[in-house]
């Protein structure tokens, strides 16, 4: 069970603002771009001022994230702008924003450089093996447990606690080692996703 499987519900309530966006010429590519500056420019401030309490603004900006990429889906879909670049911005993006957002995490007292490097590597290393399904099958991989949206919801709720919480930064090394070993498990997941949907195909 993965933040994945329910999508379709919070797509639905983003419909409406989805053409409210395409009536006033918006694209896909566009919202794609917006989610981007917005994780750069947060990481940015993160890193510059890495006070455990500015960390409030990863649930924030991580749910407007959320709710960007799936408005930026539906716009290619369903409004027809699916593209080469779409999908090159789409990948891309998710994988920048993601080392842009977390990245900061380093700068946090009590936080192992290295296994913060390590924990990103590993995140990447997901979103990877979720395309290299697809070149396989045709199907993108989303196996959790620690998926895009997992990732979010994670590091969302542990920054919102170090905000109201700055003493609990003493517990970092252990989200980040936890959070490596369900990465390292969704990694996994999705090369066995792949190898299974081939054989069963």
């Amino acid at each position: 069970m993965t933040l994945y499987q329910i999508k379709p519900a919070f797509q639905a309530l983003l419909r409406p603002l989805m053409f409210w966006l395409h009536k006033h010429h918006v694209t896909a590519n566009h919202v794609t771009l917006a989610a981007m500056a917005l994780s750069f420019i947060t990481g940015a401030v993160l890193i510059i001022f890495p006070d455990p309490r500015l960390f409030v603004l990863l649930p924030i900006v991580l749910f407007i994230r959320m709710a960007l990429n799936a408005l930026d889906g539906m716009l290619a879909r369903e409004c027809h702008q699916q593209s080469r670049l779409g999908a090159i911005l789409n990948e891309t993006g998710d994988v920048l924003s993601d080392i842009a957002l977390y990245l900061p995490f380093m700068q946090l007292p009590e936080s192992n450089m290295l296994l913060v490097l390590v924990m990103l590597f590993c995140a990447l290393m997901t979103e990877f093996c979720g395309v290299l399904a697809q070149t396989i099958n045709g199907l993108r991989s989303y196996a959790g447990p620690l998926g895009k949206s997992d990732r979010a919801l994670l590091f969302g709720a542990w920054g919102l606690a170090l905000a109201i919480w700055p003493q609990w930064v003493q517990w970092n090394n252990v989200v980040w080692g936890l959070a490596t070993v369900l990465l390292l498990w969704t990694v996994a997941n999705r090369c066995r996703s792949a190898l299974r949907d081939k054989a069963a195909k």
